[in-house]
């Protein structure tokens, strides 16, 4: 029963998040490139909008993991599972290059670009399989 209510609440909240993201605009590509697109600003051309979307999140992360982090386990589980590396080094650096160029190229990142995928187009399907690829890639190259 505890591996159903596990999944059901997975799911619940990433039915949510993927909303989240539609509703704001994360999933258009346009949008996001619009964002990015920092030389649009001296001809003010610039969609600044998605400021209150990462600002919105910001909060509610700062807020959440601080109220979440002070129980102690969650809900689901009888331990946290946080991240132990702490080091800034090159494979970081060279990972998030890749992220922020891949996302300034095509405007998804995986999160908007799974949630895409509710609309009928080819153009996220094919950045999710591309994805994956590079996944699967990335995974052979650092073994």
């Amino acid at each position: 029963m505890k591996y159903v209510t596990t999944v059901a609440s997975a799911l619940v909240v990433g039915l949510l998040f993927g909303a989240g993201l539609a509703v704001s605009g994360m999933t258009n590509p346009a949008k996001i490139l619009s964002f990015l697109d920092i030389a649009a600003i001296a001809v003010g051309d610039w969609d600044g909008t998605l400021l209150f979307v990462m600002g919105g999140a910001l909060a509610v992360t700062f807020v959440g993991y601080r109220y979440v982090l002070s129980l102690p386990h969650p809900v689901l589980d009888s331990l946290f599972h946080l991240p132990t590396a702490r080091a800034i080094d090159l494979r970081l650096i060279f990972g998030a290059a890749i992220f922020g160029i891949g996302w300034g190229l095509v405007g998804y990142c995986p999160g908007p670009a799974i949630a895409a995928l509710a609309w009928p187009t080819a153009e996220p399907a094919l950045f999710v399989a591309a994805m994956l690829v590079g996944f699967w890639i990335g995974g052979k190259a650092l073994r």
